[in-house]
Formats: C-alpha cells, sequence, structure tokens
C-alpha cells in the first residue's frame, strides 16, 4: 500500500521571499523523493504567489515544479491541486498540461477507510467582512473576465505586488500564532461543520501557515499543514497511520 501526502502553501516566486529558486528547487527535491512510495499527492492551496492564466498566456518561471507535477502524474499518481486564495484564477493548464486534478472547492473523500474533509481553508469560519468581499469579487466571473483584458505584464505586476504587500504588512511577514481552541477560525468552523457530518474523520487545511494537529472529537482530528516557506512541513497517512513530518534536505522522507 503506497503512501498519500498532503502539504500547502508553498507561495511559489513570492516577491517577498529573496529565496524562492532554492525554495522551488527544495519542494521538486521533496516531490521527487517520494515519487516511487506516492498513491496521491495533495497540494492544498497558495502553491503559487500569484497565478493568473490568461487564454494563451501562463506565468513565467515554475519549469522545475511544473515539470515535476508533469512526471508525477505520468508515472500514475495522482495529484490534486486545491485553489487557494493566491492562485484562485488557475483554469484548465495544470489539468491539460500537467495531468493534475483541480478543485475550487472543499472536497470529502474517502481515502484507504477514512473519511477525509480537504480544504485550503481561505473564507472558512473567518468573519472578517472585507476579506470576504475581496474574495468574492476575486471569484466574480465578470471580474475575472475584466482582469484578464489587461495586458500580462501589467496584470501580473499588479497580482505579484498585491501578494507581496499582502505578506509584508504583517510583522516579520509572518501569519498569527494559533489563537486556541475556541477563537481559531477554522477550528471553530470544524466543530459546527462536524454537527451536520459526524462521518468526517480527518479535516485537513492549509492557508494559516501555523502547524496544528487537534483531536476534536474522539472520532476526529484536525490538522493545519503549516507551509513550505520555512516549515515544509507535510502530512503523510499509510492506510494505518496519519503523522506530520517536516522535510529536511539530506534525511530520509517517509
Amino acid at each position: 500500500m503506497k503512501n498519500i501526502y498532503f502539504l500547502s502553501d508553498a507561495h511559489l516566486g513570492s516577491w517577498a521571499l529573496d529565496h524562492r529558486r532554492m525554495q522551488e528547487r527544495r519542494l521538486v527535491r521533496f516531490l521527487d523523493s517520494i515519487k516511487d512510495k506516492a498513491a496521491a499527492i495533495y497540494l492544498l492551496g497558495d502553491m503559487f504567489d500569484f497565478w493568473y492564466e490568461y487564454k494563451f498566456v501562463v506565468p513565467r518561471g515554475y519549469t522545475r515544479f511544473l515539470g515535476k507535477l508533469s512526471e508525477l502524474t505520468d508515472m500514475g499518481v495522482e495529484v490534486h491541486f486545491f485553489t487557494g486564495n493566491h492562485d484562485i484564477w488557475a483554469f484548465d493548464y495544470l489539468e491539460r498540461e500537467c495531468g493534475v486534478i483541480l478543485h475550487k472547492q472543499p472536497l470529502t473523500v474517502e481515502l484507504y477507510g477514512k473519511i477525509f474533509y480537504l480544504a485550503h481553508g481561505d473564507g472558512l469560519g473567518d468573519p472578517d467582512k472585507k476579506f470576504k468581499f475581496i474574495r468574492a469579487v476575486f471569484h466574480n466571473p465578470v471580474c475575472q473576465h475584466l482582469f484578464s483584458a489587461i495586458h500580462p505584464r501589467w496584470g501580473m505586476w499588479f497580482g505579484q505586488t498585491w501578494a507581496k504587500h499582502s505578506r509584508m504588512k504583517r510583522p516579520n511577514g509572518e501569519e498569527p500564532p494559533y489563537m486556541g481552541e475556541d477563537r481559531e477560525h477554522l477550528i471553530l468552523y470544524t466543530k459546527e461543520y462536524m454537527k451536520a457530518h459526524p462521518d468526517v474523520d480527518v479535516f485537513i487545511y492549509g492557508h494559516r501557515h501555523i502547524e496544528i494537529d487537534l483531536q476534536v472529537s474522539k472520532k476526529a482530528r484536525a490538522i493545519i499543514l503549516g507551509d513550505w516557506i520555512s516549515q515544509f512541513s507535510y502530512v503523510v497517512y499509510d492506510g494505518d497511520h496519519l503523522f506530520m513530518q517536516q522535510y529536511i534536505e539530506g534525511e530520509s522522507v517517509v
């Protein structure tokens, strides 16, 4: 039985990072190290810091990462790509050219006998009205069509600048720390969702850039994946055990 892997939030290409080329190589080396062990890989959003597909143009760069995704899917590994709030605008390029399975909404799926609820996490349980408004604008098909009319030179500059500003406005560019079980939006959302969906065994999210593995009921766990900027964390499920790991160069990968 092969493993199933979960990771998120690489923010590849971020203008806020000085080591972005090294970061991409590190991610690719990790994916290469698990390619013979993996039945499926779930990328739970924000793998790119800004990704917008024009009809005949896709963003510059990411050749190592995109090539590795293509190699994995050519080998028969299922690669599931969830859009996050930084790469909402993935349309059909990644599916058609790289063979990934694209998800724009949360997914409930049975894996080796357990029920998983998988989502990037943006907008789930967050009461911030400003964020909800911006998210609605970004998801609106009319707004997307209008943005497509902007020349890619300016459209990509705007998107990358916005993403950089979004990160740098936080102290040291870091996410707020874990707020506690009674205040963390994704945990509150999980507990509310469980009331109508008691069959779910494991909830896994990205988005928050913190590593959390919390038993939210006698049956269910809620996991927030961390990131691939400084933590390089991932979750592996072998059909019996589910656990979080950190990728360290030179060490063997589970």
